[in-house]
């Protein structure tokens, strides 16, 4: 019988060991995951990298007939800013800004008033007038990166 009384006390010390060593190995995987992520800063710093401001082109309102639908002539009155990537974007664009006008007076005059009046009509719009507008204007221009257009004024007659 003193066996059998002594294997519930050794089964108990194996498993307070057993439970100090993987406490112990837990707190050196923790120790190391942490010691790695102080050691790389470059790597969390590019990850968090300050956004830059948005750069936007207003373009000064106009008004363009619609291409005739069943209601006859319509007009079009809109007001557009592009936000370009950068200022190098802008500054070319700004240059261009008769080219710029002609592009847009092209693709706004052969919308029909029905399409123009959904919110699907305005974002195919914009996608049509993104499309035009990244077209290069001289032979050796670098491409254009816009981003986006929005409408910021907009009525149909």
């Amino acid at each position: 019988m003193a066996e059998s009384s002594g294997g519930p006390k050794k089964l108990l010390w194996i498993m307070i060991i057993l439970v100090l060593l993987s406490s112990a190995g837990a707190a050196a995987a923790i120790y190391m995951v942490l010691d790695d992520r102080e050691d790389n800063p470059e790597e969390t710093t590019e990850e968090t990298a300050e956004p830059q401001p948005p750069v936007f082109l207003t373009i000064e309102p106009f008004t363009v007939n619609l291409a005739d639908d069943r209601h006859g002539t319509r007009l079009l009155y809109t007001g557009i800013t592009l936000r370009v990537e950068d200022e190098d974007t802008r500054e070319l664009l700004e240059e261009h800004m008769p080219q710029v006008r002609s592009r847009l007076l092209s693709v706004l005059s052969g919308q029909e008033a029905g399409e123009l009046t959904s919110s699907e009509g305005k974002q195919q719009l914009a996608t049509a007038i993104n499309e035009r507008l990244s077209e290069p204007f001289d032979e050796n221009q670098p491409p254009l990166e816009l981003r986006e257009v929005l409408f910021t004024e907009f009525i149909v007659q």
